[in-house]
């Protein structure tokens, strides 16, 4: 890889309110397009490195999801716009700085 390298990042890790993948997109084929569309946005603009769902066992749940971002405020921003927690479907989310080894 010959992107820049940072020594850490600020990973967003949701948990939404949804037992798995398929509950959501069966639920909120919308608002997942909706978080689809802005995070290739965000991506473009190389804010969010990388982003996705957890595939655990459909059927242990909650359906939990991750994304990594280049700075705290963009990790704030993403959640505060993000469209499952606007509209309450998550049940906890959190911001953790991760250090990148290979910087």
């Amino acid at each position: 890889m010959t992107e820049p390298k940072q020594s850490f990042y600020y990973v967003v890790i949701v948990v939404t309110k949804y037992k798995n993948f398929q509950e959501a997109r069966s639920k909120e084929p919308a608002a997942i397009a909706e978080h689809i569309a802005r995070s290739n946005q965000l991506h473009d603009k190389g804010v969010l490195l990388m982003g996705g769902a957890f595939l655990d066992d459909p059927n242990t749940g909650p359906l939990s999801t991750m994304g990594v971002l280049t700075s705290r405020e963009a990790a704030e921003e993403y959640l505060r716009e993000d469209p499952f927690v606007k509209k309450g479907m998550v049940a906890q989310h959190y911001i953790r700085k991760w250090a990148n080894m290979f910087a």
